[in-house]
């Protein structure tokens, strides 16, 4: 079977946060399995290109990428070369569509909106992996007008042509909530985990150490988190690792000087790599208060290495946190915020079960090659049903 991953952005356009390193994991272990698997992508790289060579294969960590220039920027990411490209593969292959899918990562951007017109052209089948982006929140929050009349004119029709792919059971809900499909199936996302444990506690401090790491953007309802962490009153320290568009962070900056906490609040940059893991098992809590969040690679990464978390609801992976006692689930409420981060703060015989246990639950329940296998009988079922739909 040949698989062609279609996305914006891959890497290194790590600015873009989880959706890239949940991409080109995905890529990266299909193409460990032995199956045929090529990228299609852009130069995007937030309001720059990715220095990379256009329009010819390369290798990035082993996968088979072509990378193309857009003709416009975020969020449209429109351009030609890359779907003519994939006009072109699906012609070559059309006498033998059922050995070929296209799975695209994201919505409502040019690339995967027509990317998915054209593979229904070829009558190929589709995988969609909207990435969180088919929720009431997303289709609201911004550009809300030309995503309600692209979804009329062109965009409810491919929908319900794809196999949606959930990374959580709060996904599917969401999606089952905001459109018609013919069918939704969860497989949780590919994360890197940390080679080493880490399952000593952090050396002694006298701050409750918090952490946020994670792209610095409205929708991770750190205003509500900063409202929380002004109403405590024992001594807390709060890291945020991570970037986002410069008014934004200097406008959070005067806001926790406002709240008269930004002495307790460190602003880090971004941390990635391997480097990453050993930082985030030095805290005692990593903290996500997300609006919306179809799964969070940020939560599996800090758990891998036995570091609790602190959820709110809008978070895809909340119902796992709480069926397996790994963390604190709350409501985007400020005042639950606190409590929640006090409990945390308090319950240092969860944090150390959490601590010992944790990297082992995670191990087992996001083995690679069982992911795999499950990825892979998405891709038959898609393919075998589209097949028996032209016969």
């Amino acid at each position: 079977m040949k698989i062609i991953q279609i996305c914006a952005a891959y890497k290194p356009a790590y600015i873009y946060g989880g959706p890239t390193m949940s991409v080109s994991k995905l890529a990266e272990e299909l193409t460990k399995a032995k199956q045929d698997v090529t990228v299609l992508t852009t130069t995007a790289n937030g309001k720059t290109e990715l220095d990379v060579p256009v329009g010819t294969e390369i290798l990035v960590d082993g996968v088979k990428v072509y990378y193309f220039k857009r003709w416009t920027k975020d969020h449209t990411h429109f351009s030609p070369s890359l779907l003519w490209h994939l006009h072109k593969i699906l012609k070559q292959e059309k006498k033998d569509t059922n050995k070929v899918i296209v799975h695209i990562h994201a919505w409502w951007n040019l690339v995967s909106i027509l990317s998915c017109w054209i593979a229904k052209i070829h009558r190929v089948p589709v995988v969609l992996s909207p990435r969180g982006m088919l929720n009431y929140y997303t289709a609201s929050n911004k550009n809300s007008l030309p995503k309600k009349i692209m979804h009329l004119c062109i965009g409810k029709k491919l929908l319900r042509y794809s196999y949606i792919h959930a990374t959580s059971a709060k996904e599917q809900e969401d999606i089952k909530e905001t459109c018609a499909t013919k069918s939704i199936n969860v497989i949780p996302n590919f994360v890197k985990l940390s080679q080493v444990l880490f399952k000593e506690v952090p050396v002694f401090s006298p701050h409750f150490r918090l952490l946020f790491l994670s792209r610095i953007e409205q929708k991770k309802g750190l205003e509500v988190l900063f409202e929380g962490l002004s109403k405590l009153d024992f001594n807390w320290k709060l890291s945020i690792a991570g970037t986002g568009e410069e008014q934004y962070v200097e406008r959070l900056k005067k806001y926790t000087e406002s709240l008269n906490i930004n002495h307790n609040v460190t602003w880090i940059g971004y941390v990635g790599g391997d480097k990453k893991f050993e930082i985030i098992a030095k805290y005692d809590l990593l903290v996500l208060t997300s609006f919306n969040e179809n799964f969070a690679n940020v939560i599996i990464e800090a758990l891998s290495v036995g570091t609790p978390v602190l959820v709110t609801q809008g978070v895809g992976l909340a119902d796992y946190i709480k069926k397996n006692n790994l963390g604190w689930v709350c409501s985007q409420d400020e005042d639950e915020i606190a409590c929640s981060i006090l409990d945390a703060f308090t319950d240092t015989e969860k944090r150390a079960y959490i601590r010992q246990n944790a990297p082992e639950i995670i191990k087992k329940d996001f083995n690679p090659d069982i992911l795999v296998g499950q990825y892979m009988n998405l891709y038959q079922k898609a393919t075998k049903s589209n097949q028996d739909i032209l016969c």
